[in-house]
């Protein structure tokens, strides 16, 4: 991969932590009852993040979005599993995700998350991919 395809890793971070807001927001506006309390919190290896979450809503019993963005100097031996080129980079993991507990038992509980990673090693080109994925739990099963 040419290192000129690297992205804009500060803009990756400034769209993420506007998903987290703009979510958030949105959500506040639908329960109407309650807002999100925010815990910022540091990684001792690297980074940190900003974890938001809302109790006892008219709409949401419980709701959770994060934002992180976190380095370490080594990728851990399951990121590597099935691309060991990666094996000893350093990297970058920034995301948004997130779990709605919503009232009405007829609502299935959501999940979703979308990250971004980046592994870089000295004298290599960059290697980098976004991913994520969304689910829907349902409380109560029909045909």
């Amino acid at each position: 991969m040419d290192p000129a395809t690297v992205p804009d890793t500060a803009a990756v971070e400034r769209y993420l932590r506007g998903l987290q807001d703009r979510i958030c927001a949105t959500i506040e506006t639908l329960d109407g009852k309650v807002r999100f309390e925010r815990d910022v919190w540091q990684r001792a290896e690297g980074g940190g993040g900003q974890t938001r979450t809302l109790d006892d809503g008219a709409v949401f019993e419980r709701a959770g979005v994060g934002f992180s963005d976190i380095t370490g100097s080594k990728l851990p031996p399951s990121a590597s599993a099935h691309r060991p080129e990666l094996a000893g980079r350093g990297y970058r993991a920034m995301g948004v995700s997130l779990v709605f507990h919503p009232r009405n038992p007829y609502a299935p509980t959501v999940h979703m998350n979308v990250r971004f990673f980046i592994a870089e090693k000295p004298g290599e080109a960059a290697v980098w991919w976004f991913g994520g994925g969304f689910d829907l739990t349902p409380y109560y099963g029909f045909d």
